[in-house]
């Protein structure tokens, strides 16, 4: 079984480099300007492989090895270290990598979707959120990001700072959002004091976000202070106006 066929290779008489393609053609530029969606499945292998050997680009090996296994991902999934060595300029290593990143694809066909967490009062997100923030001694700011639906579709840390205060950047915030498609936000922060009671500087924080997400159309609906045995929610006090 000749799977490498370097002979007939040879006769084409010269090497199509990668760099030849357009920039917007390129597999990792073309998944960077349209998303992973538009990309082949030679251009995502050829991505997951990363160079090509003597005789082919990077994506023409991807294609002869998909040509091999006449395109079909299911038998390219039990390929063999020692069969993707076969192929020239696929090594132990691209060997490996390339069978991780399939058996990934096939256990993520054996989870179930998960029910995302609905957000209707303070209290489901507090509910959410405190494990987050309990028994902590210093202070940490957290965002809630929500889609339309007011379904959890992640939470992240801003910031970190000591046992009286931390600093927020708007500018950190928002892009985190927007990087994760959120399209609302729950602020949250923790008081270690005890303090249940809004600070200036956490009602000035909250009245900027607000403010900004009016102009991104991503509406900030609450911020929750987290204490070891209680919270108190913005919203739920009127002053989110």
């Amino acid at each position: 079984m000749d799977i490498k066929n370097e002979a007939g290779m040879e006769e084409k008489g010269q090497k199509f480099n990668i760099k030849a393609l357009a920039v917007e053609d390129r597999p990792r530029e073309k998944l960077l300007l349209h998303g992973r969606r538009l990309l082949s499945d030679a251009e995502l292998l050829a991505i997951i492989i990363g160079s090509g050997n003597k005789l082919e680009n990077v994506l023409e090996l991807s294609k002869r090895i998909l040509g091999f296994y006449v395109n079909d991902l299911t038998r390219l999934s039990k390929a063999t270290v020692g069969e993707f060595a076969k192929f020239k300029g696929i090594g132990e290593i691209k060997a490996v990598t390339i069978i991780a990143a399939l058996e990934l694809g096939r256990r993520r066909k054996k989870i179930p979707d998960r029910k995302l967490h609905l957000v209707s009062s303070s209290k489901d997100a507090e509910l959410i959120i405190r494990p987050l923030l309990a028994d902590l001694i210093h202070e940490e700011f957290w965002i809630l990001l929500l889609n339309r639906s007011h379904h959890v579709i992640g939470t992240q840390l801003v910031s970190r700072g000591g046992q009286s205060g931390t600093v927020v950047d708007p500018k950190i915030i928002f892009k985190l959002a927007i990087e994760q498609h959120a399209a609302a936000l729950i602020l949250a922060h923790n008081h270690p004091s005890g303090n249940l009671k809004a600070s200036k500087a956490d009602i000035e924080i909250t009245k900027k976000l607000i403010a900004a997400g009016h102009l991104l159309e991503m509406p900030i609906l609450d911020h929750l202070i987290i204490t070891d045995d209680a919270y108190m929610s913005f919203a739920d006090e009127g002053m989110m106006g």
